[in-house]
């Protein structure tokens, strides 16, 4: 049974060989690098530095990191924080607005098969779409081999914003996809006849899992797993209990999180908790029959990022708790959790003063952080070392 809507208030060992090989000179920013948090203080470090709008980042086996920048690069990031040239192969993005290249993301089997998904704006006609490909990483050469397109967004199209674009892959192998509703259509968000505003799902290969709770039918597009969504900007399988998380921004409050159902509607434009940039009333209601409620929202916006659960060891006290970044919020969220409800809520790194577009888990057990502006870095939180 879904959890109840709750509303919660701020609650205010070394690190592996490999992490520490990671570590370059702080920024210059002059800003401060030790933080407190309720598992004592923090230590935040420039890990790479150099990066436009980075926007999504993936651990290689061997411990370096593939990231993706907002303008159309993908870059490997060795231990010692040096940049590779832009990957060579990447399709051509539409870096506008909103759009670029977004998520990155390696196949479970990436060690036998070097495959990678990741997702971007692609430009067709007077506007943009969300597009997923997979290829192999050839690192070595510094390019992508078998580059080929697996999904294309069909719908009215965007002028620059609300792609959503997260990937999350699935213990069965099948890829899970956000994709917004281009904000200038968000009434799509209920019309299952295109993929405006929905949560997709597909195989490896862009097919369509026989399992997908509208195929079959011919008013609804197949790849459709969830739908009535606005502009997903978070994504991930929570690993206490397998079901899938998602976050999405809300307009003027209403930012949620949610736990997804196959074939569930999430109520956007129909049901929320914002209202319009320019205050007028966009929702009937904030609950409706045959529509889903959040775990969590957020008024007022924090505009939520990527997001992850942490299981590692290195923070003892947070394990079991999930990670967003914050845009407009610029900090990073720790939710504590007791199954599928939302105990309390820290606010981090608020005075770093960062936009944090994603947040990852690394090998090390530290929290891996990208900033998103045109002087982006990889950041590695870490309990300080005393």
């Amino acid at each position: 049974m879904r959890t109840p809507v709750v509303i919660v208030t701020a609650a205010l060992t070394v690190a592996t060989l490999l992490a520490a090989s990671f570590l370059i000179a702080t920024g210059t920013r002059g800003e401060d690098t030790s933080f407190a948090s309720s598992a004592g203080q923090l230590e935040v470090q420039t890990a790479a530095s150099g990066l436009v709008h980075p926007w999504a980042l993936a651990f290689l086996p061997d411990g370096r990191m593939l990231v993706t920048e907002r303008p159309g690069r993908m870059r490997i990031v060795t231990r010692e924080g040096q940049l590779s040239p832009p990957l060579k192969g990447v399709p051509e993005v539409w870096a506008s607005g909103q759009g670029g290249l977004l998520d990155v993301v390696l196949d479970k089997s990436y060690a036998q098969n070097k495959t990678i998904y990741f997702c971007y704006a692609e430009r067709t006609g007077g506007g943009g779409r969300t597009a997923v490909a997979r290829a192999k990483l050839n690192d070595a050469d510094g390019r992508l081999d078998d580059v080929k397109i697996i999904f294309r967004q069909e719908g009215p199209l965007s002028s620059g914003n609300h792609y959503g674009c997260r990937i999350v892959q699935a213990n069965d192998g099948n890829l899970f996809v956000t994709l917004g509703e281009h904000f200038s259509h968000r009434d799509e968000a209920q019309n299952l006849a295109n993929h405006l505003g929905k949560l997709i799902r597909i195989a490896p290969d862009g097919s369509v899992p026989a399992d997908n709770p509208f195929v079959g039918r011919a008013d609804a597009k197949p790849e459709i797993w969830s739908y009535g969504h606005r502009n997903e900007q978070g994504l991930a399988i929570n690993p206490a209990s397998g079901d899938l998380w998602e976050i999405e921004h809300g307009p003027r409050g209403g930012d949620e999180v949610n736990i997804i159902g196959k074939g569930k509607n999430y109520g956007w434009p129909v049901i929320g908790y914002g209202i319009d940039y320019s205050g007028a009333k966009i929702h009937e209601s904030t609950a409706k029959d045959g529509m889903e409620q959040p775990i969590k929202y957020w008024v007022p916006s924090i505009a939520p990022s990527g997001m992850a659960f942490y299981t590692a060891k290195l923070f003892p006290k947070w394990t079991g708790s999930l990670f967003t970044g914050a845009l407009a919020g610029k900090m990073l969220v720790r939710l504590s959790l007791n199954g599928n409800t939302v105990t309390g809520e820290e606010h981090l790194l608020r005075n770093l003063n960062e936009r944090i577009r994603d947040v990852r888990q690394g090998p090390d057990g530290a929290l891996w952080l990208l900033t998103d502006n045109s002087a982006g870095r990889i950041l590695r939180m870490s309990p300080a070392v005393k």
